[in-house]
């Protein structure tokens, strides 16, 4: 452990390795680190500011990389940033937002495989690495998620705006996450090609282990959002069928409804002549006839499903 003060006089020597790791700092403390490590005043802007886009920027004697990290809180996407200064012997982890912070990067420095240096290589791929590994039970929560609203869904439990209102959220969740993972891919990229003073022969392999992950963490994203968009569509036809049924029971009963309404509705206009009131049965047989044509429509509509 070394004084805030004192981290110049450590700075200039490759026997030393410096990991610091601030949580929302103000910009005096931003200020104050940049002087102590000779960092470039555009970095300390962007490392001040959050909501930055992911990126990789190379400056003289170090290199300022954004990311944005994801976790899950009580079933909610929280999404925060975590802003790198990185140089010879110094790693500088700036968090802002929600995260569990980069404890473990300390533990694992500490018992390193052999023949790895606890230096600023291995330094950074932990960081990276822990990055990306926290995307992992985000996915699988929302995964978990999308599966019970799927449940509700096919087994007809929850119908109607509800529904379509959390598959819609998710989504737009989904989208979220996809703008906050998919650019590790090619900052891992960048470090690979152009950085082979971070990407050492010893420690590529673990890069190009960071980038799989996230290509998967990408892959697995995009997969969900497709199934939360095939979702949508199977719950917007599936209310259009149920209207549709509901439609043709109207019209099926209105059909049958109006049968008699036609039959009757003609003794209630003034003819001159209608001789069949004057036969003995001719109102029981119209009663009898529009019963039977009733019937006879009611089991044909019945036999179709329209009502």
């Amino acid at each position: 452990m070394i004084d805030f003060d004192d981290i110049s006089d450590h700075v200039g020597r490759p026997d030393r390795f410096i990991w610091i790791e601030l949580k929302s700092p103000d910009s005096r403390t931003i200020t104050r680190l940049g002087d102590e490590l000779g960092l470039h005043a555009l970095a300390l802007e962007d490392a001040i500011s959050t909501h930055q886009r992911s990126k990789l920027e190379e400056y003289d004697g170090h290199v300022f990389i954004a990311t944005r990290t994801a976790q899950l809180w009580e079933s909610r996407l929280e999404l925060g940033e975590t802003h790198l200064f990185v140089g010879g012997n110094f790693v500088v982890a700036i968090r802002h937002g929600s995260g569990s912070g980069y404890h473990r990067v300390s533990e694992r420095l500490q018992r390193r495989p052999s023949g790895i240096e606890a230096a600023t290589p291995y330094a950074l791929y932990l960081v990276l690495d822990l990055i990306v590994d926290q995307f992992r039970p985000v996915i699988e929560g929302m995964q978990e998620r999308f599966q019970s609203l799927e449940s509700q869904l096919t087994s007809g439990t929850r119908r109607g705006r509800d529904m379509l209102e959390q598959l819609y959220a998710m989504k737009r969740e989904l989208a979220v996450l996809r703008d906050a993972a998919e650019p590790m891919q090619e900052i891992t990229q960048n470090l690979i090609r152009l950085h082979p003073e971070l990407s050492t022969k010893e420690l590529k392999a673990y890069y190009r282990d960071i980038h799989d992950h996230a290509v998967r963490v990408s892959a697995a994203i995009d997969h969900l959002r497709v199934s939360t968009s095939d979702a949508m569509q199977f719950h917007l036809a599936s209310l259009s069928v149920k209207q549709n049924e509901s439609v043709q029971k109207l019209a099926g009963w209105g059909a049958l409804l109006a049968l008699p309404t036609v039959v009757f509705s003609l003794y209630g206009m003034n003819f001159d002549h209608m001789p069949e009131l004057k036969w003995p049965w001719a109102y029981p047989a119209l009663l009898l006839a529009t019963g039977i044509s009733v019937l006879v429509l009611y089991r044909r509509l019945k036999r179709r499903g329209w009502i």
